[in-house]
């Protein structure tokens, strides 16, 4: 009895091609992807910008080469490193122009919600905005959670905005390692305003407040013991503390609340800044009460510019942020150090089985490597 061939057709020589059972050949078809084109386009390898393109355009206030530049600069790769650190040095001479603003609060405050709505209110004033969300990353892909961009729609589509989520990628507190970097990019590309929110969940909070002139803080009223609600570190960074959502019935527990953190701010020392920080409530969806808070950040700036505070803070952070940066330098060559690579396995083993103790698998592995001159690359 014969049997269907390996194609799973039935042998011609079987077939009765008196009978309905005859195949027919079918009609060729056309391959499903146009292989010519397909090697065009893998043959077609993308030129590499060289520094003069990417200044050009950051200097142009083109969005596509600085979000470009802000790769390379948030690029752990080291091939990109010597690029990056020399777009950052030419933009050094265009930046410091703009009033950086750090916001941060509890998770649900509501601050996507209150930066656009501030940031409609700055651009429809003229000025140029930047927003530096931070997202926290995730563990497994390292990438962006929450993904700022989609949750300020409105802020994304206007011409005189530019958002850059950015993973936090682990580092401390949850805050992009590059963020001051690109904070000069930023303000190379002319924009005069900078917000840079953190995710509120940690010592993120220290780190922008590290590398900003005005920090905001936002809360909400009827979420339990306000004054419990966030610790008194955190407040006494603060330059101005928001109550959000003040509208409709919450209007009264936003007005208490506002009562509560006025009482609190008074107990604190007064800053050296010469500023008394103050306690405001908004309502981010309705736009009321933000027209208040930004007259209170030029307020802010124009005291600590008279006063000379404005200048020396800047002076201070710069500082340090060197040495954040030559710490943060030293422990990733540590970890990319070939020598270390191979022998940390070994004393993570003896760690766990007992055999010596984790300050001793310390020094050992620390000895091995200042045996080795390395040529830092930041």
């Amino acid at each position: 009895m014969a049997e269907f061939n390996e194609h799973g057709i039935w042998p011609d020589d079987h077939l009765d091609h008196g009978s309905a059972l005859t195949v027919n050949p079918g009609i060729e078809q056309p391959p499903i992807v146009d292989t010519a084109s397909l090697q065009r386009f893998l043959s077609r390898k993308r030129k590499p910008l060289t520094l003069n393109e990417y200044m050009d355009g950051i200097l142009d206030g083109n969005c596509t080469l600085l979000s470009q530049a802000i790769t390379l600069v948030e690029s752990s790769l080291p091939e990109h490193a010597q690029m990056a650190q020399d777009i950052v040095e030419r933009c050094l001479p265009y930046s410091g122009k703009s009033m950086r603003i750090g916001i941060t609060g509890v998770p649900g405050a509501g601050k996507s919600t209150f930066i656009e709505a501030l940031g409609g209110h700055l651009t429809s004033k003229g000025h140029k905005l930047a927003v530096l969300a931070i997202d926290p990353s995730s563990e497994r892909s390292k990438g962006s959670i929450l993904g700022d961009k989609t949750r300020m729609e409105e802020l994304s589509a206007d011409p005189h905005a530019f958002i850059r989520p950015s993973p936090s990628s682990g580092s401390l507190g949850g805050v992009a390692q590059k963020t001051r970097e690109t904070v000069f990019l930023c303000e190379a590309a002319g924009f005069d305003i900078i917000f840079i929110e953190t995710v509120g969940v940690g010592q993120s909070e220290t780190a922008v407040h590290s590398m900003t002139d005005f920090f905001l803080l936002i809360q909400i009223a009827g979420a339990g013991d306000e004054l419990q609600g966030i610790k008194r570190g955190i407040m006494e960074m603060a330059d101005l503390i928001t109550v959000n959502k003040a509208d409709g019935g919450n209007l009264e527990k936003a007005q208490l609340a506002q009562a509560q953190y006025m009482s609190a701010l008074r107990l604190f020392p007064k800053p050296v800044s010469g500023w008394e920080p103050q306690a405001t409530i908004c309502s981010a969806v309705t736009r009321f009460g933000i027209d208040n808070i930004w007259e209170a950040v030029q307020q802010y700036e124009r005291l600590t510019k008279d006063n000379g505070y404005f200048e020396q803070r800047r002076k201070q952070q710069a500082k340090y942020w060197m040495n954040e940066t030559i710490r943060n330098s030293l422990v990733r060559h540590f970890y990319n150090n070939p020598d270390i690579k191979a022998l940390l396995p070994e004393y993570e083993q003896k760690i766990t089985e007992d055999k010596t103790s984790s300050f001793a698998a310390a020094r050992a592995l620390l000895n091995e490597y200042f045996k080795n001159k390395i040529n830092f690359n930041i």
